[in-house]
């Protein structure tokens, strides 16, 4: 029990990176600036919210899937 213990703290703190890191890619994004790596998360995330806008139905399953991997 206390390894699953550990292994879902790890994970939970790789995702807590993850997010932090993603947040700091928008934001450099947003500012104009042409960094590897980063330049195209804004029009990714843009991407990703108008194909879940075309998929109707199936889409807001989607979206609300995957916002309860983030709580």
């Amino acid at each position: 029990m206390k390894m699953l213990s550990g292994f879902s703290s790890t994970i939970n703190s790789l995702t807590t990176v993850v997010i932090s890191l993603l947040g700091l890619g928008i934001v450099v994004s947003l500012l104009g600036a042409n960094v590897p790596f980063v330049s195209g998360i804004a029009e990714n995330i843009t991407g990703l919210v108008q194909a879940l806008g075309d998929a109707g139905i199936v889409g807001l399953i989607a979206a609300i899937i995957i916002l309860g991997f983030y709580k």
